[in-house]
């Protein structure tokens, strides 16, 4: 349809300019027509391009060209940068906030008793200007394909945390962990970086957060303590009630053996009492009991 188009103006264009001008005006008109085809036919094949042959790299991600030979070219493509893939490919790797999740591991503790659960999260980056090499240098399986996307070191880093908690966890008894969680963190933030640097690897990959989720001891060591604690508070009930009974015993005990030096304090001081009020006229009558000896011994 468009070629035939094309024609029909030709045609015209050809008359107008044979009237007026001659051959050498057909020429120019033919040119022209022609130059706007080819700019046409390029704006398409760009169009072309950018639609199903390019790649743009994405905010976080660091992109690495793969050359018609397979082979991996050393720059990486920053993000922000539209990049051709009718010859060669790019792969694209995210380096930031790369999440390691570790769940349901049972470390064992310092009592050999093992955690019922524990559940860890580790955020970890990678140095930009280190992508190819890793990608190139390290083993594919240090590394893990998700929807498209290439996690470098997600599986090396997933091994590195899953032994240092293992480590870690080991200096500390089962019913400690939880109490200790913070400086736990802190341990396994430090023995993974350790074992990075001991790869010379900490320049490329670097440990930004670390997380324990979950920290549970087994059943048993719970129950043991369940038991523990109730058998202390009942120690502590009958410490009390032997506390008080001998408090009681003691009680009684020097009650009895001052009872006659009370008793005869006691009539003494009714006696003192009773010789006062005679002196000052306030008694006017006694009772003498039968066995009244008087208040002078009588020798």
């Amino acid at each position: 349809m468009e070629s035939g188009k094309n024609c029909a103006i030709l045609a015209v264009l050809r008359v107008h300019c044979c009237v007026n001008s001659g051959w050498h005006c057909y020429f120019v008109l033919i040119k022209g027509v022609f130059m706007k085809f080819i700019k046409g036919l390029i704006l398409a094949v760009a169009v072309a391009i950018a639609s199903v042959g390019c790649t743009r790299i994405e905010t976080g991600e660091v992109g690495v060209r793969v050359n018609a030979s397979k082979q991996i070219e050393g720059n990486e493509l920053q993000p922000g940068t539209w990049n051709q893939t009718l010859i060669g490919s790019i792969l694209t790797f995210p380096t930031k906030d790369i999440a390691v999740n570790l769940d349901n591991k049972t470390p064992m503790t310092a009592d050999n008793s093992p955690l019922a659960d524990f559940d860890i999260t580790v955020v970890y980056g990678l140095n930009s200007t280190s992508v190819a090499e890793l990608y190139s240098t390290k083993s594919r399986s240090f590394h893990t394909e998700h929807k498209g996307d290439i996690y470098l070191m997600h599986s090396y880093m997933s091994t590195l945390v899953n032994n240092a908690a293992y480590k870690v966890i080991r200096n500390y008894k089962s019913l400690e962990v939880a109490d200790n969680r913070a400086k736990i963190e802190e341990q396994i933030r430090d023995t993974v970086h350790d074992q990075l640097k001991a790869e010379k690897l900490d320049s490329s990959v670097s440990l930004t957060v670390v997380q324990v989720r979950n920290i549970l001891p087994n059943a048993e060591i719970l129950q043991s303590a369940t038991n523990y604690v109730r058998a202390q508070n009942e120690l502590k009930i009958k410490q009390t009630e032997v506390d008080i009974a001998k408090k009681e015993s003691e009680r009684m005990a020097a009650l009895s053996s001052n009872s006659g030096q009370s008793i005869a304090y006691m009539q003494a001081q009714a006696q003192m009492k009773i010789a006062e009020g005679i002196a000052a006229g306030r008694v006017q009558t006694i009772v003498v009991p039968m066995d009244f000896k008087g208040m002078i011994n009588v020798k």
